[in-house]
């Protein structure tokens, strides 16, 4: 496991304040959901935390050492799944071990026994170990995310980051993959920063929740502070009755038999397909 600092992370796009003076550390282990409307700076500071974006200010470290480009330890799964839509579920799992092996290795899966079974480990831990062979194309998007989060696992990660992993999905599917990504970071030991939009998923998965609003931080704590007065401080003039429904307490993890729709929060305010990144 490995713990996060973020300390006085500022991101400029020219003229554009993506990120200003954010600072926070997640410990070893720790599931935070980052929240915050489409501009909030929500995906640059996933983007900086995973290497692929330069502070303009300020720095990231993992453990002690500086986040200055991509690392294998960190894994990335994001919005779009990215994964082979020719290539079936396991193949695409096994692409996780590309850190590790050789391209013609990987072309031809001369892959190590233990990758192999690493691959199928990890679509055991998101349901999908019955469908190892079915083509990707012919997956639901629910199921191709899920394939998305084995092929992250398989990188052998001791970060895990999420821009968005639901954003596209619907209802049931949502409650699915974030269901399966806390249990796997559980399991494993992981310490992962998710980003959504949907404060009702937020709030049935969430330990910890960070806020964004304009590039700022305006909210960092964990369930008993995370109130209507927060989510007014993040969301500001968006309309969030009914956000707060009884079914807030966590989820346990995920119901792979459950095809149902969201919770009835999910009607009114911000929902699963509330707002757009």
């Amino acid at each position: 496991m490995s713990s996060i600092t973020v300390e006085g992370l500022t991101k400029r796009f020219g003229e554009t304040v993506a990120l200003d003076d954010v600072s926070f550390e997640v410990p070893e282990g720790e599931f935070v959901i980052v929240l915050g409307v489409s501009g909030s700076g929500k995906s640059t500071l996933l983007r900086c935390m995973n290497g692929l974006e330069t502070p303009t200010e300020g720095e990231i470290r993992i453990g002690d050492t500086p986040v200055d480009e991509p690392r294998p330890d960190i894994a990335m799964i994001f919005q779009q799944h990215n994964i082979i839509e020719q290539m079936n579920a396991y193949s695409n799992a096994l692409t996780g071990s590309l850190n590790r092996n050789t391209f013609l290795d990987s072309l031809f899966q001369r892959q190590s026994e233990e990758d192999k079974l690493q691959a199928l480990d990890a679509l055991d831990t998101v349901g999908l170990l019955d469908e190892a062979q079915q083509n990707a194309q012919q997956m639901s998007g629910g199921q191709q995310q899920r394939v998305g989060i084995a092929r992250a696992l398989v990188q052998d990660p001791t970060i895990l980051l999420a821009d968005e992993p639901v954003a596209s999905l619907d209802p049931g599917s949502s409650q699915q993959v974030m269901g399966y990504l806390r249990t796997a970071a559980a399991d494993r030991g992981l310490t992962a920063v998710i980003s959504l939009h949907q404060v009702n998923l937020a709030r049935k998965f969430g330990e910890r929740f960070i806020g964004l609003r304009d590039g700022k931080k305006v909210f960092d704590g964990y369930r008993d502070e995370f109130d209507m007065g927060v989510i007014d401080e993040i969301y500001g003039d968006i309309d969030t009755e009914g956000m707060f429904a009884p079914d807030g307490e966590a989820d346990d993890g995920p119901d792979p038999s459950s095809e149902s729709g969201d919770d009835a929060s999910s009607k009114r305010g911000v929902s699963s397909g509330g707002m757009g990144q």
